[in-house]
């Protein structure tokens, strides 16, 4: 199945801590039906101290599920994403509340 949401998008987020703010995905995990946005979803991590790093709380983006996001539209709204085929024979994804083609 195509993806609907994919790294660079601009997204809203529908439900939990950070329900209604909008950021752009940094990351997605197809696999885990998962993704994270920059700057949202922020947890905190205790880690022991290794060669490579040093001891201390560290603050960093988790990840969200994808049935929690929605495309932000051309005015920031949250969108549904359907797909059609091109006139010259590509498929491309549109925003359902207004119709725009979002990659084209």
């Amino acid at each position: 199945m195509a993806a609907k949401i994919k790294k660079g998008d601009k997204v809203v987020i529908l439900a939990g801590k950070d329900k209604g703010k909008t950021g752009s995905v940094t990351q997605v995990f197809p696999t885990e039906t998962r993704a994270t946005v920059q700057g949202l979803n922020l947890v905190r991590r205790h880690t022991k101290q290794s060669a490579s790093q040093d001891a201390g709380i560290f603050t960093k983006e988790a990840p969200i599920h994808l049935s929690n996001l929605a495309l932000a539209d051309a005015k920031g709204k949250p969108t549904r994403v359907g797909f059609k085929i091109n006139d010259d024979g590509k498929k491309v994804r549109v925003a359902k509340t207004t119709g725009d083609v979002i990659d084209g």
